[in-house]
Order: structure tokens, then C-alpha cells, then sequence
């Protein structure tokens, strides 16, 4: 099972402000979503997200894709 599989905790979804290098987590809960596959990343598996989009990715392939899309990659 890779880490887009798991399934999140049993908790609401959270909102997280994406920083440089860290997030802060805005509203508790226990999981955001890949802002490309959609697919829940529990905060203690979060490691790709952007600080300009603040938004998060499941994998560098999914961060890579959402560059390719906007045309940066």
C-alpha cells in the first residue's frame, strides 16, 4: 500500500497554511487532499506541497504534473 492509498484517519478534513519548509495547521483534522489525484494524505505523511497555491500533493509526480499544468515544468 503506498501513501495515496491509505485511508485517512477518522477525522475531519484539515486546513493547513502552507509555508516554507513547514505548515501550520489552521483548523485541526486529519488529513488534506492532493490537489491533483484528490486522494487523502494524512498530515503526518504530508511532504509536497506549494506555498504559491497553498495546496498539497500526494507525490513529486503530482507536484510535477500541477507544474506541467500551469505551464512551469
Amino acid at each position: 500500500m503506498n501513501i495515496s492509498e491509505r485511508l485517512p484517519t477518522p477525522a475531519p478534513e484539515a486546513v493547513v497554511d502552507y509555508g516554507h519548509g513547514e505548515f501550520r495547521v489552521i483548523k485541526p483534522g486529519g488529513f488534506v487532499r492532493c490537489a491533483v489525484t484528490g486522494a487523502p494524505i494524512r498530515l503526518d505523511d504530508l511532504r509536497y506541497w506549494s506555498v504559491e497555491w497553498q495546496e498539497a500533493y500526494a507525490s513529486p509526480e503530482a507536484a510535477l504534473l500541477r507544474l506541467r499544468r500551469a505551464g512551469r515544468g
